[in-house]
């Protein structure tokens, strides 16, 4: 891997990301204004600007950020949108997906991890994220129905819960395949369940 260099800051992820092809200003910006480097452990922070995973605890690694914009891309947020998703973290992703929609769903696995990215999006003035420990893979249906799903974690198919809390005409993005060998792929609900739109994210 490649060692980040000094003196990186968020604009670095931003033009990492444009060079990838993500290219929705409202996404850009909402990357160019909040600070990786608070979602990340302190023992990390010179890593934060770098487009690489990043560990954090209960050997758990967070997403590259560049893979983060793209997914969240292909969601096509337009700010109206109820999104589901799947594997907190330390909070990064869920506060790029707060900038762009109305109200974000996230259930995480561990508690200790979700009490650090409830703080964490305290201390960055968020407050339209409702963070939950539990299965990612039950989804969460006393919110249901979403417009969006992401999901961070790779399962060999998409949970049905997912897709049945998930609005016909909503999008789903994860990856999906045995582990170090996922491809994130892009669904959309139909009314006899999802169709694939894309794939080829890895």
């Amino acid at each position: 891997m490649t060692q980040p260099s000094p003196g990186l800051t968020p604009e670095h992820l931003v033009r990492t990301a444009r060079a990838l092809g993500v290219m929705g200003e409202r996404l850009l910006q909402a990357m160019r204004v909040t600070p990786r480097s608070a979602f990340v452990p302190a023992s990390q922070h010179a890593t934060a600007y770098a487009d690489v995973t990043i560990p954090i605890s209960h050997g758990q690694v967070t997403t590259q950020p560049s893979l983060v914009a793209m997914m969240i891309a292909t969601l096509g947020l337009a700010g109206s949108e109820r999104v589901l998703e799947i594997g907190t973290g330390y909070g990064f992703r869920t506060v790029l997906l707060a900038r762009l929609a109305t109200y974000v769903v996230s259930v995480e696995r561990w508690p200790d991890i979700a009490e650090e990215a409830r703080g964490n999006l305290a201390d960055e003035g968020v407050e339209n994220v409702e963070i939950v420990v539990g299965d990612g893979a039950l989804a969460m249906a006393g919110h249901a129905p979403y417009d969006a799903v992401i999901v961070c974690a790779a399962f060999p198919q998409v949970p049905p819960p997912l897709v049945e809390q998930l609005r016909i005409g909503g999008r789903l993005v994860q990856p999906i395949g045995p582990g170090g060998q996922e491809e994130v792929e892009l669904y959309e609900r139909a009314a006899h369940g999802l169709v694939r739109r894309g794939s080829g994210w890895s």
